[in-house]
């Protein structure tokens, strides 16, 4: 059974596994314990804080594979850190709005236009700009899944059940919601586009710089990045190729949030040039088709063939979200195990919120132009 669920204290030690293992390392996921230790914190302090409006909150979620007792407290080689009561396999934020503490830095990718009339010259010159404009958007973040479930179910489930919590507090996020990816590393895991624009101002590699941005922040890096535009052709060949260009290993992670129904924009982050995709929040897919009903439970064995589905509870602070059959009764009830309305925490005639886990065809993933 995987449960999603906000994080805790006792999680600490498996987050710090899941930062260690993120490929590639992730700035908004620091291997660091004291950073790990402050946004446990926040993340309990959002979760218990009343709110009318986005802010400075960030909500850290698990997904947690719940063990038996006798093998909670084993750590078998190789596998994910045991969390509050399972296996905790990986883990995922959201930020409510990305620039609330200070300005969320991108570069906005832009045209301008040279033209001389008296040399009949007109040329259109591609450039990256700074920007803060994705500062309002709440973004997606800070996901790290154990290794083993790549590709499964608990990596969409992990993925996307922030949406699910989303759609119960809107009053929480911003009406655009983004994601930023990793950008593309070469074979000896340097950044072509930090190499080409970020070394000539800090004289530091990427690694040594990933390392720092994950303990502080990114917006020294906007502070002394230069604040005119950079003209593309003056980049290496390299740095113009990575440009809005995922991270390999992040390559179904963007299928995925494209088929949900976010599109890819103009902004790219300042450090990797890695893309950042938004969308509107209730044109989403998980959103968009979710629906409340009321809980009926009957045995596992006499519930009818359906498809699977997200199912969300509707308790702030002990949010919970699983795959369970989406099995409506003939007056629209769900129809759930005695053991997945106990995971939920919820009694008969409860309402959940469910949402279909398969997507529909995915969206024509074009530039949407502006964020």
């Amino acid at each position: 059974m995987l449960i999603i669920r906000p994080v805790c204290s006792d999680d600490l030690d498996a987050l710090l596994a899941l930062a260690e293992q993120a490929k590639p390392r992730l700035t908004n996921l620091p291997a660091s314990r004291e950073r790990l230790e402050e946004r446990i914190a926040r993340s309990e302090a959002a979760f218990s804080r009343d709110v009318e409006f986005p802010g400075d909150e960030h909500y850290t979620f698990v997904i947690e594979k719940q063990v038996t007792e006798n093998k909670a407290t084993e750590q078998k080689p190789g596998n994910a850190a045991v969390g509050a009561t399972g296996e905790v396999l990986g883990t995922a934020t959201i930020r409510a709005q990305a620039g609330a503490a200070e300005a969320y830095y991108t570069y906005r990718q832009e045209t301008l236009i040279h033209a001389s009339q008296q040399l009949n010259v007109r040329r259109e010159v591609q450039t990256l700009s700074l920007s803060h404009e994705a500062s309002d958007a709440t973004l997606l973040c800070a996901m790290s899944l154990d290794p083993r479930y790549k590709g499964t179910t608990a990596e969409s489930l992990l993925r996307r059940a922030r949406l699910m919590f989303i759609a119960q507090y809107p009053e929480r996020f911003s009406r655009i919601l983004a994601v930023a990816f990793p950008g593309y590393l070469d074979a000896n895991s340097q950044s072509p586009f930090w190499e080409s624009v970020g070394r000539h101002f800090f004289a530091r590699g990427y690694q040594e710089m990933n390392h720092i941005a994950g303990v502080r922040s990114k917006s020294f890096i906007a502070e002394v990045m230069p604040q005119f535009p950079l003209y593309l052709p003056l980049l290496t060949p390299q740095a113009r190729a990575a440009i809005g260009r995922e991270h390999p290993a992040h390559e179904d992670a963007l299928a995925e949030m494209l088929a949900e129904g976010f599109v890819r924009s103009r902004h790219v982050d300042i450090f990797d040039a890695g893309p950042i995709v938004k969308a509107e929040r209730d044109r989403l897919e998980s959103i968009r088709r979710a629906a409340w009903h009321p809980v009926r439970i009957r045995p596992a064995h006499t519930l009818p063939d359906a498809e699977p589905a997200m199912i969300a509870n509707q308790k702030l602070g002990e949010f919970r979200c699983l795959v369970a059959r989406y099995a409506l009764s003939p007056t629209d009830q769900l129809i759930l195990s005695p053991e997945d309305a106990e995971h939920l925490g919820v009694e008969e005639g409860r309402a959940v919120l469910a949402a279909p886990l398969a997507l529909s065809a995915a969206v024509d993933a074009h530039d949407e132009g502006e964020m």
